[in-house]
């Protein structure tokens, strides 16, 4: 049998990729089959989305005219020799993998392979990702604006050019970490001062989202966003101070270069 699309690896991130597919690019779950050496993982996979599964990434790898390649980085090599020399020959095979490049998924899969190269996060799971993306020579426009379309289900997709794809990890792959880490102080400070701590996520949590949402829909500078809430002598312009006084922006944009480093391997 054929399908449309196929996941070898059915963590969590590709168990959103399958959920945007089905509720949001016209994929039927008919369509989808994942394979999995965690038998556990494919059929909890299978038991939500109604998909096909299977243990046997060969079964995934023939069938599937798109093929995303979802297991972890370091399984990247033994899972490629599996399934190299059984992959069809027009095949879009889709990677999510960091700091692997178009060079080297070209040399362990072949040269005549066509893959897309792309970095997801872990908003996709509530269908608000980014995906940075780019694609080897192999791949026609066509093609790409199907890719494009499939990965924008679970959020956005915009091309990168392939040098800025280690720049995607530190300021989408692992920002939410970041993100993350901001909402938890801020809780932290408003229980300090009194209030419930399921509370105090909420309102920190809700704080980051429409503050996003901002930047995102009125297209403003988010130093102008910034200035926007700075009274004169006010709460937040006193706020504002202690961050730049304890080097807020510089541990942002040292960490993001230590990230940025980490997936180049220097």
């Amino acid at each position: 049998m054929k399908y449309k699309i196929g996941f070898i690896g059915c963590g969590n991130m590709a168990q959103a990729i399958i959920g945007g597919l089905i509720s949001n690019a016209g994929i039927k779950p008919v369509d989808i089959i994942a394979a999995d050496a965690n038998e556990a993982a494919v059929k909890k996979a299978a038991e939500a989305y109604k998909i096909c599964e299977t243990t046997n990434n060969s079964a995934a790898a023939v069938d599937s005219e798109v093929l995303f390649l979802s297991v972890k980085p370091q399984f990247y090599e033994t899972v490629i020799k599996e399934i190299r020399d059984i992959l069809p020959k027009n095949q879009l095979i889709i990677t999510i993998a960091p700091g692997k490049t178009l060079d080297w998924l070209g040399e362990r899969l072949g040269d005549d392979k066509k893959i897309i190269r792309t970095m997801p996060n872990t908003p996709a799971l509530v269908g608000e990702g980014i995906t940075g993306v780019c694609k080897n020579a192999n791949v026609t426009d066509t093609e790409f604006t199907y890719a494009m379309s499939l990965l924008g289900s679970f959020g956005l997709a915009e091309a990168v050019p392939e040098h800025l794809m280690d720049a995607v990890v530190s300021v989408s792959g692992s920002s939410p970490a970041y993100v993350f880490m901001f909402i938890e102080a801020m809780a932290d400070a408003a229980v300090a001062d009194g209030m419930p701590r399921a509370q105090a996520y909420r309102f920190a949590a809700q704080a980051v989202l429409g503050s996003a949402k901002m930047v995102l829909e009125t297209g403003k500078h988010p130093g102008e966003l910034k200035d926007m809430v700075c009274s004169p002598a006010g709460t937040t312009i006193e706020a504002v101070r202690v961050l730049e006084e304890r080097g807020f922006r510089s541990a942002v944009m040292e960490a993001m270069k230590a990230c940025t480093n980490k997936c180049r391997g220097v």
